[in-house]
C-alpha cells in the first residue's frame, strides 16, 4: 500500500481486484487563492487483463494497493501479422504479445533486443524497455545554417519508421541516443 503521490509511470497497483499498470503520472495541484485545493495525481492506466486504457484522477494521498509484476528476461525475435515474438532466455520458450500491449515500445524493439516482459499470474501482459536506446538516422532533411533561433530542430527517421525530433546538426548515419520513457532525442551516440 502507497500513497498515489509515490507512484509513477511503470508503476502497477490493483482496484476492485483488477491489475491496472500507469502509462503516464501527472500531479495537479491549483494554489491561486480561493480556488486553493488538495494536490491530485492525474494516472493514464491500462487495465492489464482486458486491456481497456483510461484517465482516473485521485488525491495524492489516497492509498494505492500497489502490486509487484513478475519479471522475465526475454530476447525479441520478430514481428508477424501484429504479433510480437519474444524468447525466454532460461527455458527458450516463446510468448507473442499484441501491439496494443506494448504500446509505444514497439517503436523502440529490435531484432535480438534484450527486454523486460512483465507478467501477471503467469500470464505476458507488457514489457519494460531500457530508459535509454541508440538508434541509427536513417532519414533527415539537412540542417539549414543560421536557423539556429532557441532550440532549433528536425524531424528524423530511424530504423523502422518512428520519428523523432533531432538538433540540425544530426544527419543520416549518425546514432543517437533515445529515452524510451519519452520518446525524445538525448544527444548523439557517434
Amino acid at each position: 500500500m502507497k500513497p498515489a503521490s509515490e507512484l509513477r509511470q511503470g508503476n502497477t497497483f490493483q482496484k476492485n481486484s483488477i491489475p491496472y499498470i500507469i502509462l503516464k503520472a501527472e500531479r495537479k495541484q491549483s494554489t491561486a487563492g480561493r480556488r486553493a485545493q488538495a494536490a491530485e495525481m492525474k494516472f493514464k492506466i491500462k487495465d492489464l487483463i482486458g486491456g481497456k486504457i483510461e484517465e482516473i484522477r485521485v488525491l495524492a494521498t489516497d492509498i494505492m494497493d500497489d502490486i509487484i509484476l513478475d519479471r522475465h528476461n526475454m530476447q525479441f525475435l520478430y514481428e508477424m501479422d501484429g504479433d510480437y515474438n519474444f524468447m525466454d532466455q532460461e527455458t527458450f520458450e516463446q510468448i507473442a504479445l499484441r501491439q496494443e500491449d506494448l504500446e509505444d515500445a514497439v517503436n523502440f524493439l529490435e531484432e535480438q533486443m534484450e527486454i523486460q516482459v512483465l507478467m501477471y499470474e503467469q500470464r505476458p501482459v507488457g514489457v519494460e524497455l531500457p530508459n535509454t536506446v541508440i538508434r541509427e538516422i536513417t532519414y533527415t532533411e539537412p540542417g539549414l545554417k543560421g536557423d539556429t533561433i532557441g532550440r532549433a530542430t528536425k524531424p528524423a527517421q530511424i530504423a523502422n519508421g518512428y520519428q523523432i525530433l533531432v538538433p540540425l546538426f544530426v544527419q543520416i548515419g549518425d546514432k543517437v541516443k533515445i529515452d524510451t520513457r519519452t520518446g525524445e532525442y538525448m544527444e548523439r551516440a557517434n
